[in-house]
């Protein structure tokens, strides 16, 4: 209604809403709720008591599988407290999901994975805005856990048994300005480069979008000075 002009009022938004299987609403920012129009909507017959009742079981459906209507005993999730968050189980499970959900594009000449028994002696480079960066690593409504839970690229990579060194070549995702030099004299030294690039919340963030999905700025000249 507001932004799109798809409909007029917010009557003619609630029953275009409900039509279209929506059951909850967000009204963020607006003085009334678009769905406090239902009872009108109902009274004049533009929505069904039936379509009604289909979209608000869901909504109980979830509340009670929360346990929102047990008494508080019978509640398991009553009884967390915060010794539950970053716990040794919680941060196990985290990892376990890190790892099955990397998706590997191309693995040339067999290169990955990087195997610990292979890797002393060797000099390994991690390079990038995002190699030891722990602010851009989170993205739009991520929690932000203990510095001592956070593991960048680089602060992982040290705990191998290898000579790492690290070159941000910029500060920030934006990369305006670029340090070739710093770049160039790490990675040219290195037996294996860790390249580490992104957007992060600087670039794009819901309500603000990218005008190309190219990387940022100098980004990816600082990926072919890496690599050549």
């Amino acid at each position: 209604m507001l932004g799109h002009h798809y409909t007029r009022t917010f009557l003619e938004t609630a029953v275009a809403s409900m039509n279209a299987g929506c059951n909850l609403e967000l009204s963020y920012g607006m003085r009334n709720n678009v769905f406090m129009h239902i009872p009108q909507a109902l009274a004049m017959g533009n929505i069904t008591l039936q379509m009604l009742r289909d979209r608000v079981r869901p909504l109980f459906y979830t509340r009670m599988r929360l346990g929102e209507f047990d008494p508080p005993a019978m509640n398991p999730y009553s009884t967390l407290d915060l010794s539950a968050v970053q716990s040794p189980e919680h941060r196990n499970l985290s990892l376990e999901a890190a790892v099955k959900s990397f998706v590997l594009l191309k693995n040339v000449r067999e290169t990955l994975p990087l195997r610990a028994r292979d890797l002393p002696g060797k000099r390994l480079a991690v390079v990038g805005p995002f190699a030891d960066n722990p602010q851009v690593l989170f993205g739009d409504y991520a929690p932000v856990p203990e510095p001592r839970y956070i593991y960048t690229p680089r602060r992982g990579l040290e705990m191998l048994p290898a000579n790492v060194s690290f070159a941000a070549g910029c500060r920030e995702p934006r990369c305006q300005q670029y340090s070739r030099a710093e770049v160039v004299g790490v990675a040219g030294a290195a037996d294996v480069v860790v390249v580490c690039l992104g957007t992060g919340t600087d670039v794009e963030t819901e309500a603000k979008d990218r005008r190309d999905l190219s990387l940022p700025g100098h980004q990816l000249e600082l990926l072919q000075d890496a690599v050549q």
